[in-house]
């Protein structure tokens, strides 16, 4: 192996407005649809729903919905967010949630980008004991 050097740096967000200006920084200027994925209720109790569709208007973003995310996702939830990512031809994915939604995006944005048949990617996830 050749040596080289990596750097990932992550931006993290405080304050009033943090979640506006988070949005304004990190979406692509490109990305025109959006698929925001959350789980269920305490994403709309909280407001929090509200606040980031709100958002994503006003940035010019077309948004799709990709909800019902339930705790350790199941194979074909994640072919669901996959299919409607494709039909839409969304061009970013928004995990708002936990870990749960976002391990669950994490394959669907695999997913999407492959062929129109999820064959393409079943192989991989059982080599990574996920099936």
């Amino acid at each position: 192996m050749k040596d080289f050097t990596y750097s990932y740096p992550t931006h993290v967000y405080f304050g009033k407005g943090a979640l506006a200006n988070a949005l304004k920084a990190e979406l692509p200027a490109g990305a025109k649809k959006v698929l925001l994925a959350y789980g269920g209720g305490s994403t709309k109790k909280n407001g929090i729903y509200q606040e980031i569709t709100g958002l994503l208007h006003d940035l010019g973003k077309e948004v799709v919905e990709f909800t019902g995310i339930m705790a350790n996702p199941t194979y074909q939830k994640v072919q669901e967010g996959a299919k409607l990512a494709k039909e839409n031809a969304v061009d970013y994915i928004l995990a708002v949630g936990g870990g749960s939604v976002i391990d669950c995006c994490k394959i669907v944005a695999a997913q999407a980008l492959t062929a129109n048949n999820e064959a393409d990617i079943q192989p991989w996830l059982q080599e990574l004991g996920l099936l």
